[in-house]
């Protein structure tokens, strides 16, 4: 295969497989693209297929009306963190059920290229993805924006905003993953926001390990130019944040959601809020005892009039178990919701389908989490 940097809207041939039948909450049907009788779940993603080793990150997200877009890191040579990595997109039309060509949207030759946090802008419609950098001849990424006009059918040539987005003094850096997200009330309405994490020497300058933080990024003019909100280091703390996931409150806050790495919550979990759009945290990082599960990324999702949801594995001891977890006090204390499959599961993204109705693409297999990116819907039970 004929590899060049960053190469745009390469399609290769192949559809996901389908699987059916009923899947925690009542199957879904009601909402966005209609989906096929008895169609809740597929495999956009199947490791070992399209000449990647192993396909994982997932993010989703609904573009325009009647289009999810399915998006993962395609692993060329190995299942590992780095190398020859590549940011790939399947769509499909019909509710999840069946997923066109594969499109390698981001492709920089033997570097990584990774970490998909993609959001639709609500005033246009443009789709727009937020991605990170890894050479071969540096360790310290980079970070890169592209868009589509035409709902993930073709994109953009991926522009560099590293000035931007990462401060000097920052290591490691990670987009998401998983979607970020477009406020839709009060002063800051039409703000694309998104999750990101970084790594800083450590205090002490001992060499023996970064600092982790996490912080976010946003753009008010529909993702042309981008900023760094809230930064949240602690610096000697318990808390080491890292991967984080966002939702917009009805009362128009912003919850944080944030992978504990250090593991000193329970649950692997911290969380905050902020009151002005994403750029400063009210108060602080709390442990989030009640999302037990490993130390692995996770989803959120504020739905239509409804609870807010998580996604994550729930098994404390490995990963496995994907479950999606509710909370009616805005992220406050959370009940278990469904069990989605007792099988090993790791990273994952939640979307909403309109009304009552959601998407889960989450990684799932057999013997490893990593074997497939699944895909399945449902619908979240009135209150």
């Amino acid at each position: 295969m004929t590899r060049h940097v960053f190469r745009t809207g390469r399609a290769l041939t192949g559809l996901a497989l389908l699987a059916t039948g009923a899947l925690g909450w009542e199957s879904s049907a009601q909402a966005g693209p209609k989906p096929r009788s008895a169609c809740t779940q597929s495999v956009p993603f199947r490791s070992g297929t399209e000449g990647y080793d192993t396909f994982r990150i997932p993010a989703a997200l609904m573009a325009g009306r009647n289009t999810l877009l399915a998006f993962a890191e395609g692993r060329k040579n190995s299942a590992a963190d780095d190398g020859d990595i590549d940011t790939v997109l399947r769509r499909s039309s019909d509710g999840g059920c069946t997923w066109g060509r594969l499109q390698v949207i981001a492709d920089g030759g033997a570097d990584t290229l990774g970490n998909p946090a993609p959001v639709a802008d609500p005033r246009t419609g443009r789709v727009v993805l937020l991605l990170c950098r890894t050479t071969s001849r540096s360790p310290n990424r980079r970070v890169y924006v592209l868009h589509s006009d035409d709902n993930g059918a073709t994109w953009t040539r991926p522009r560099e905003i590293t000035s931007a987005v990462k401060r000097p003094d920052w290591r490691w850096y990670a987009t998401g993953p998983g979607h970020a997200i477009a406020l839709r009330r009060g002063p800051h309405a039409g703000r694309l926001l998104a999750a990101a994490n970084h790594s800083t020497a450590s205090e002490t300058g001992t060499g023996t390990g970064p600092e982790s933080g996490s912080h976010s990024l946003y753009s008010d003019d529909g993702g042309d130019s981008w900023h760094i909100g809230y930064v949240a280091d602690l610096p000697g703390g318990r808390l080491k944040l890292n991967e984080g996931t966002l939702a917009e409150l009805p009362d128009g806050r912003v919850y944080v959601n944030v992978r504990d790495q250090g593991g000193f919550s329970q649950a692997g979990r911290a969380d905050a809020y902020s009151s002005d759009g994403g750029r400063t945290i009210s108060g602080v990082f709390r442990p989030q005892k009640d999302l037990t599960g490993p130390v692995v990324q996770g989803s959120l999702l504020q739905t239509d009039g409804g609870p807010l949801l998580y996604s994550g594995p729930s098994d404390p001891q490995r990963r496995a178990r994907m479950a999606v977890r509710v909370s009616r006090d805005g992220g406050r204390t959370w009940t278990a919701g469904r069990t989605i499959s007792t099988r090993p599961a790791g990273y994952s993204d939640l979307l909403g389908l309109g009304g009552r109705s959601v998407g889960l693409l989450y990684e799932t297999g057999v013997e490893s989490p990593y074997e497939t990116i699944t895909f399945t819907r449902f619908t979240v039970p009135a209150d």
